[in-house]
């Protein structure tokens, strides 16, 4: 359960779930649900009013300096990046000095995410300065290295919130293709589009904070929602 107020009525109430290692799981809902209040409270970003967190069994202490290292575990691609006025090669390995760069894994990265023929065409290929904020680039664009930035920090858990929301449908799903064959992956992802939860094997339906339906698969979602 949480309000951000406590005199106001829960934004999310009776949330209960259950994510396993390599889990794909998908979150819908309408704008103003709560599914990125669920997100702030997974990512540790805010702390629940009732309830608690549970990653490998052990509570996530909200109070203890340790909730840092689990905000640093996971790679969160939001619908708007956040670039730095540098080099593409700096956005991707987001951090680190040239010297510190692994080009070998900044490529991997940037053709899982569908970004490296578009960086061939730039003048300086990976070293190509994309100004303030990535103004030099196209929201597609912009999300797509914001998407290379996570595959190449190797996490284990990438949570996707809109991410894809500016990419056209086949571009779309030659990334969440790309994803999928990564192994050891745990992927949480708020979808703008039905169509990218197709390889879920849990999606979580949000309504007025709460859990309104669950699926366990794309193909059961749209045939329940059919009967109805």
């Amino acid at each position: 359960y949480f309000s951000f107020n406590k005199k106001n009525k829960y934004l999310i109430s009776n949330i209960n779930i259950s994510i396993e290692k390599n889990d794909i799981v998908g979150i819908i809902g309408k704008t103003g649900s709560g599914k990125s209040t669920l997100i702030d409270i997974i990512m540790g970003l805010i702390k629940p009013d009732i309830g608690q967190i549970l990653i490998n069994d052990k509570t996530l202490d909200f109070d203890s300096e340790k909730i840092s290292i689990w905000r640093n575990s996971f790679s969160h691609v939001p619908q708007n990046i956040f670039l730095l006025d540098a080099s593409v090669a700096k956005n991707i390995a987001f951090g680190l000095e040239d010297e510190d760069i692994n080009f070998k894994r900044l490529k991997y990265a940037a053709e899982l995410a569908s970004i490296s023929d578009f960086i061939e065409t730039m003048p300086f290929r990976f070293k190509t300065e994309i100004g303030e904020n990535g103004i030099k680039l196209s929201g597609g664009q912009r999300q797509r290295l914001g998407i290379a930035r996570a595959l190449y920090k190797k996490s284990n858990l990438i949570i996707l919130d809109e991410a894809t929301s500016a990419l056209d449908d086949s571009t779309e799903k030659k990334i969440i293709r790309s994803l999928n064959m990564i192994d050891n992956i745990t992927i949480i992802m708020i979808a703008h589009r039905l169509t990218t939860l197709k390889n879920c094997n849990k999606i979580i339906e949000i309504g007025k904070g709460q859990i309104s339906n669950s699926y366990s698969s794309y193909d059961e979602m749209i045939l329940k929602n059919k009967e109805l």
